[in-house]
């Protein structure tokens, strides 16, 4: 489904940028209002340069990273584009050095 993919590409992405001894931790919360999801880690963060362009297509923050050795540069772009199909919102906030956080907001369903 659209919603696996979502969290598969965000926990991935996450693992690939998280050091052996660092963490991730995915939380989601669901009400009537809709669903909340957050993919956290302990990995170096991303630099405010990259941050406004993390979301485009083909995009790395490492340019040492190719196709073969690390990706499409696509899994967050996909990201964004099912979330706001959906009619939500995706963000991040990220602190270099001390790793990055993103937030899918998903809202519930119309009656």
């Amino acid at each position: 489904t659209r919603l696996r993919q979502i969290v598969t590409n965000l926990v991935e992405n996450a693992l690939i940028h998280t050091p052996k001894d660092g963490s991730v931790v995915v939380d989601i919360s669901g009400s009537t209002g809709g669903l909340e999801m957050s993919v956290s880690d302990t990995g170096a963060g991303i630099s405010s340069t990259d941050l406004p362009r993390i979301f485009d297509q083909f995009y790395r923050t490492d340019p040492s990273r190719n196709r073969v050795t690390g990706g499409a540069g696509l899994g967050l772009t996909i990201v964004k584009r099912l979330v706001e199909a959906h009619g939500g919102t995706v963000t991040v906030a990220s602190r270099p050095g001390e790793g990055t956080t993103f937030t899918v907001l998903l809202p519930g369903r119309q009656t």
